[in-house]
C-alpha cells in the first residue's frame, strides 16, 4: 500500500509537498545521500579535471587544447559570455546578451528589436558604444602571497584589512607589467587564490541579430523551459584598435559540419556568474527563509510597477521592456530556487554532504584545532542576522527601489544640518548661490510622479509587513492608511513634491526642517541612527562570515583538493555533459527540436503573442528544411552569466549556443542535479540555416563555415 501511495505522489508532482507534510516513519530522509556531482561541473582552467574526462568520455585534452579553448572564449561586457568563431574577429553570443547593443546603434526612424539588424557588409556594421569584450589571457595562483599575508593578522578585521590591500597591489603590479585588465579572484571561497589577466578589445561592432520575437519566441512563459524554439544568437566582431580593420585571431572556435549528436559528448565553455553550492546549510536556510522570499516579493511588486506603466504608456516601450524582462527572468528564477530550497530532498542531500565534510575535518585532530568549529560560528551568524535583517528591510533607502521622495528628504535634512552651522564651517553646495542651486535640483525636472507613488506604495507595503501596523513610525507615516490612500495622505502631508513650497519651508529655517511633520522628513530623521546602527551590525556580521568561509574554503580544499570545483565567480570555466533529453510531465523531452515545432507553437496558439512570429517567418523559404534541428538539451552544468556560452565538441567546434536552462535546473544555484539539470542551447544547424536561408545573409554563414570572411 505504501509502495502504491508513493508512486502516486510521485506521479501527481507532490513528492516534495508530501515530504514536508509526512509524519510516517515510511520515508527516512536519514536515507538521502549527496549526489557525486552535487557541487557542479564548472571546472577551471587551473584545475582541470583531465582524468575525469579520460575516465568519462575516453577523452584526454592536452593543455594545448585547454588553452585554444579558453582563448577562443570571451566575456562579453560585464553579464554575458562570448566567442570567437572566426579567424577575422567574428563574435558569437546571446540575442539577449545583445539587447542592450541593439538599443544603442537604433537609429531614428528604425525599430531594430521588431526587425532585426542584419549588415550585408563590413561597412554596415555598426560600432556599439562602450561595449568591450575580454579574453584571458593570463591565470596565475597567488594562493600563498595572500594566505601567508592574512595569517599574520591578529584578528578577523586585521585579516580582511590585509587580503584586500594584497589584492589591490598584485592587481596594481600585475596592470602595471602586463597591461591587462586584471582581477583577483577567491576559489573555494578562499582556499585558493586565482589572479586573471584580461587583454579587453573595445572596438565592437554589431554584424546580426534577428527579430527579438525570434529571440525571446515564447517570451516569459516559455523561459526556462523545455521544449524551445528560439533564434537566442546575435554576432558582432572586434576591429583591431590601431588599423581599423577586422581583428585577426589565431584562436576561434570552428563551426561543426554535422552539429550536436543524441549522447555526444559536449562542453559548454563561458564564464558562470554565481552559485552558492558550497555554502553552510545555516546559509542555505537562510536564503530560503528570509532572502529569497523577501527578493521575490520586491521583483513581483516592480514587474507589475513597470508593466502596468507599459500598458498605460506603450511609447516608453523602449525604456520599459528590457527592465520588466529582467524582472520577469529573475523573478522565475529564485522562484525556482526557493522551491528547490524548500524540498526537503534537496535539503537532506546539502546535509549529507555537510555532514561528511564535516566529519572528515573534526576525524582529523590537526584539521578539527583549525576547522572544527566553523559551521556553529557561521550558523551564529546567521542567527544573529535573522533577527534585524527584515527591519534593516524595511527602513533602508535603495536608490534603484524607493521612491525618490526619501532621497529628497534626506537632502534637505542636510540642508538644515548644514544651516545650524556658521557659513565658514559649511560645506561649499550649502553657501550663497550654491546653496540656491542646491535647493533648485532638489525635485528632478523630469520627476515620473507616477512611478515614484507606486514604487512609494510597495514601500508603504513593506514597512507595514516588516515593522507592523502597531508600529509608531509605519502609523506617523501613514496616518494608518494603506494603498493608494496611504499614498494620497503622504503626499499632501509633505513639502517634497512642489519646489515652491519647499522653498518656503527651507526659509523658515533649519528648526522648521527639523519639526516638520513631512512624513518623508519625519522618516529620515526618525530611522538615520537606527539605520546607521543596523548597518554597521550588518557590516561586522558579514566581515566576521567571511573570514569564516575563507577558513572553511582552506578546509575544503584541504579535504577534496580539485575533485570538485569552486562556486562559479563570473571567471571562465568549461562544464562537461552529452546530449540527453529527459523525462517531464509524464513524458519524455527529446534532445532535439526542430522548425516545425516552431510553427506548431506558432499555430496552436493562434498566431497571437508571445508566439508571433516576424512576416519573415510567418512564411517560410520554401528552401527551409523544416526538420533542422532547432533547440538541443545537455547535461551541461550552467547558470546566469553562461549565456552565450559556445557549446563545442572534442574537436573545439562549435555544436550550439547555450541560452538557457530548464525548470528542474533552477534549483541550481545550491545543487547540481544529472538526473534532470538540463542547458538549452540552439543547435549550430539552427543557427547557419536560418542566417543562410531565411535572413539571406550568406556572407555570414559562409564565415561560419569557412572559419574566414568569405572575398
Amino acid at each position: 500500500m505504501k509502495k502504491f501511495l508513493l508512486a502516486l505522489i510521485i506521479a501527481s508532482g507532490f513528492f516534495s509537498i508530501a515530504v514536508a507534510q509526512s509524519t510516517d516513519s515510511w520515508l527516512n530522509l536519514d536515507t538521502v545521500k549527496a549526489g557525486r556531482f552535487d557541487t557542479g561541473k564548472m571546472w577551471t582552467f587551473e584545475y582541470p579535471p583531465i582524468d575525469y574526462f579520460e575516465e568519462e568520455y575516453h577523452f584526454k585534452p592536452d593543455k594545448e587544447w585547454f588553452d585554444d579553448v579558453r582563448l577562443s572564449a570571451l566575456r562579453f561586457a560585464s553579464y554575458c559570455t562570448a566567442s570567437f568563431v572566426s579567424a577575422d574577429g567574428l563574435v558569437m553570443t546571446n540575442h539577449h546578451c545583445a539587447r542592450r547593443s541593439i538599443s544603442q546603434v537604433t537609429e531614428e526612424g528604425e525599430d531594430l528589436h521588431k526587425n532585426g539588424f542584419i549588415a550585408q557588409t563590413l561597412e554596415d556594421e555598426r560600432p556599439v558604444p562602450g561595449l568591450y569584450v575580454d579574453q584571458l589571457v593570463l591565470i596565475k595562483d597567488v594562493t600563498d602571497e595572500i594566505q601567508e599575508a592574512m595569517d599574520e593578522g591578529k584578528t578577523e578585521e586585521e585579516k580582511l584589512s590585509i587580503k584586500s590591500k594584497m589584492i589591490d597591489e598584485l592587481e596594481t603590479r600585475y596592470e602595471e607589467e602586463t597591461g591587462l585588465i586584471v582581477s583577483v579572484t577567491p576559489l573555494y571561497h578562499g582556499g585558493r587564490y586565482s589572479l586573471y589577466g584580461y587583454k579587453r578589445y573595445n572596438d565592437v561592432r554589431l554584424v546580426f541579430a534577428p527579430e527579438e520575437q525570434m529571440g525571446f519566441f515564447g517570451g516569459d512563459p516559455d523561459n526556462f523551459t523545455y521544449p524551445r524554439y528560439n533564434l537566442d544568437c546575435s554576432f558582432f566582431r572586434v576591429y583591431d584598435d590601431s588599423t581599423g580593420e577586422p581583428l585577426k585571431v589565431e584562436h576561434y572556435f570552428e563551426w561543426s559540419e554535422n552539429g550536436a549528436e543524441v549522447n555526444e559528448p559536449v562542453f559548454v565553455v563561458g564564464n558562470p556568474g554565481r552559485t552558492d553550492r558550497l555554502r553552510t546549510v545555516a546559509q542555505l536556510e537562510y536564503n530560503r527563509d528570509i532572502t529569497y522570499p523577501r527578493t521575490i516579493e520586491l521583483l513581483k511588486g516592480l514587474a507589475d510597477i513597470y508593466s502596468s506603466l507599459l500598458e498605460k504608456h506603450p511609447e516608453r516601450k523602449l525604456e520599459l521592456q528590457d527592465r520588466i524582462f529582467s524582472f520577469q527572468n529573475s523573478i522565475k528564477a529564485y522562484t525556482g530556487m526557493l522551491k528547490g530550497l524548500r524540498d526537503p530532498v534537496l535539503m537532506q542531500r546539502k546535509r549529507d554532504f555537510e555532514k561528511k565534510f564535516r566529519q572528515a575535518v573534526q576525524s582529523d585532530p590537526e584539521l578539527n584545532e583549525k576547522y572544527g568549529d566553523l559551521w556553529d560560528k557561521i550558523a551564529e551568524v546567521r542567527n544573529e542576522l535573522r533577527s534585524i535583517s527584515n527591519e534593516r528591510f524595511a527602513i533602508s533607502m535603495n536608490r534603484f527601489v524607493s521612491p525618490v521622495y526619501f532621497s529628497i528628504a534626506e537632502e534637505v535634512v542636510e540642508i538644515a544640518n548644514q544651516l545650524k552651522l556658521p557659513e565658514d564651517e559649511r560645506d561649499e553646495l550649502y553657501v550663497g548661490e550654491e546653496l540656491e542651486n542646491t535647493i533648485k535640483s532638489l525635485i528632478p525636472e523630469d520627476l515620473d510622479t507616477e512611478m515614484n507613488n507606486e514604487l512609494l506604495k510597495q514601500k508603504i507595503e513593506v514597512m507595514y509587513k516588516y515593522l507592523g501596523e502597531d508600529n509608531e513610525l509605519v502609523k506617523k507615516m501613514t496616518g494608518g492608511k494603506r494603498g493608494d490612500e496611504a499614498v494620497e495622505y503622504m503626499l499632501s502631508h509633505s513639502y517634497l513634491t512642489n519646489l515652491d513650497d519647499l522653498k518656503e519651508l527651507i526659509d523658515e529655517g533649519p528648526d522648521a526642517i527639523l519639526n516638520s511633520d513631512d512624513p518623508f522628513i519625519y522618516f529620515v530623521l526618525n530611522t538615520k541612527d537606527r539605520r546607521e546602527e543596523l548597518d554597521k551590525r550588518v557590516e561586522e556580521l558579514t566581515d566576521l562570515e567571511e573570514t569564516y568561509n575563507e577558513e572553511l574554503g582552506r578546509a575544503l580544499f584541504e579535504v577534496y583538493g580539485t575533485s570538485i570545483p569552486p562556486d562559479a565567480t563570473f571567471t571562465l570555466r568549461i562544464s562537461d555533459g552529452i546530449v540527453k533529453g529527459f523525462p517531464y510531465n509524464g513524458t519524455y523531452a527529446q534532445p532535439f527540436t526542430t522548425f516545425y515545432g516552431l510553427y506548431d507553437r506558432y499555430y496552436s496558439f493562434g498566431k497571437e503573442f508571445p508566439w508571433s512570429l516576424p512576416e519573415r517567418w510567418a512564411e517560410p523559404p520554401a528552401d527551409l528544411d523544416l526538420s533542422t534541428r532547432f533547440n538541443f538539451v545537455s547535461t551541461n552544468d550552467i547558470i546566469g552569466g553562461n549565456s552565450g556560452s559556445a557549446v563545442i565538441n572534442k574537436n573545439a567546434q562549435v555544436v550550439g549556443l547555450a541560452f538557457d536552462g530548464n525548470i528542474q535546473g533552477l534549483p541550481g544555484n545550491f545543487i547540481f542535479r544529472t538526473e534532470e539539470n538540463r542547458t538549452v542551447s540552439v543547435h549550430s544547424e539552427g543557427m547557419l540555416q536560418s542566417i543562410r536561408k531565411v535572413y539571406k545573409l550568406n556572407r555570414l554563414a559562409d564565415e561560419l563555415e569557412t572559419g574566414h570572411i568569405s572575398k
